[in-house]
């Protein structure tokens, strides 16, 4: 071999070896959506698309959900490291499975309130609560709302409802078409999809469960055990570039919806522009969240969120709130000090 042969060669194993250490310290996540590619995936489709997870030194990958039941039973089975998730059903996964090896661990509060409500066509004539006694609702059985009726009934002395079973994309349909008389749903879902089905929104009822009683906190990080055992720094490091990538989702809703656009090129923008934008002001920059501080919760709501939900699901266990949130990964006052005042 030559001597120019040799030393190129030596330079190139050099190279690649180099790439190779930098490419190892990059942590690969697996983190699952709560649902499809809507508006809101843009909280986690932006920093992915801003580099701000790279930067962090993690490899992180989202994809597309069906559900947070199914979000948190692929944490826990390990075959995703992270998640996005409904408190209450991270909750129910604890109480009814005290023995699994993997329970995931909610590190982050992102929707601070429940974006549940109940949503009826005015013509119906429910303009309260009051009105729900005796009434024909429908939803999905898994639905966050339906799941979590009870406490919402309990709340405002509403007695007598009867439900209709549908798939999700039945719910709106059903309600428009006069099947049931009202429905539960997430606010920034039913009502957009209300009108896509040619419902205006002025037409529509809404009596959000935060505004009737009900402080159950919304959508959640989860993280797995073992990612939280094996490799803590990379649970500080995604919480980090994650509420980096939130504040300028916050900030400009619009070109967010371009790096969810670019994960699923047939959206509807403008539809999930103002899905986006309507979670945004329900539940991520509420006055709940701001009183809280995002990220964070306060432990006596969570106390008694742990209770109701043991018993309005019927949990083979009793909830503990003190296994569900470890607060401890959580980005520096600063790095939260993303919501806009009011």
């Amino acid at each position: 071999m030559s001597k120019r042969l040799f030393l190129k060669t030596t330079a190139a194993l050099l190279a690649t070896a180099a790439f190779g250490v930098a490419h190892a310290q990059n942590t690969p996540i697996k983190f699952q959506l709560d649902w499809r590619f809507e508006g809101p995936a843009a909280l986690f489709l932006t920093p992915v698309a801003k580099g701000y997870f790279k930067a962090n030194k993690l490899d992180v990958t989202v994809d597309a959900g069906n559900g947070s039941g199914g979000a948190v039973q692929r944490v826990a089975s390990g075959t995703y490291d992270m998640g996005f998730a409904d408190l209450a059903a991270v909750m129910e996964f604890h109480a009814n499975n005290p023995d699994a090896p993997n329970k995931p661990v909610a590190v982050m509060m992102v929707y601070n309130n429940t974006p549940a409500s109940v949503m009826a066509l005015k013509k119906s004539g429910i303009k309260t609560t009051a009105n729900l006694s005796g009434k024909k609702l429908g939803a999905p059985v898994f639905d966050a709302g339906r799941r979590a009726f009870p406490i919402f009934a309990k709340a405002n002395n509403i007695t007598g409802v009867q439900w209709t079973t549908m798939d999700p994309p039945l719910r709106e349909t059903m309600l428009a078409r006069g099947d049931v008389d009202a429905i539960t749903g997430f606010t920034f879902t039913s009502l957009l999809n209300l009108e896509a089905r040619g419902v205006k929104a002025e037409d529509v009822m809404v009596l959000p469960y935060a505004d009737h009683g009900v402080k159950l906190y919304g959508n959640v990080v989860i993280a797995s055990p073992k990612l939280i055992k094996d490799n803590p720094a990379a649970v500080k490091a995604f919480l980090q570039a994650f509420a980096k990538g939130a504040k300028d989702v916050i900030a400009n809703p619009a070109a967010a919806i371009e790096d969810v656009k670019a994960r699923d090129g047939i959206i509807n923008v403008p539809l999930e522009t103002r899905r986006l934008q309507l979670a945004i002001d329900t539940v991520v920059n509420s006055p709940d969240a701001r009183a809280e501080g995002f990220g964070q919760i306060k432990g006596p709501r969570l106390t008694l969120m742990a209770s109701q939900v043991s018993d309005a699901f019927g949990t083979k266990t009793r909830i503990n709130p003190d296994a569900i949130w470890n607060g401890s990964f959580l980005p520096t006052a600063a790095d939260l000090n993303i919501l806009p005042k009011k």
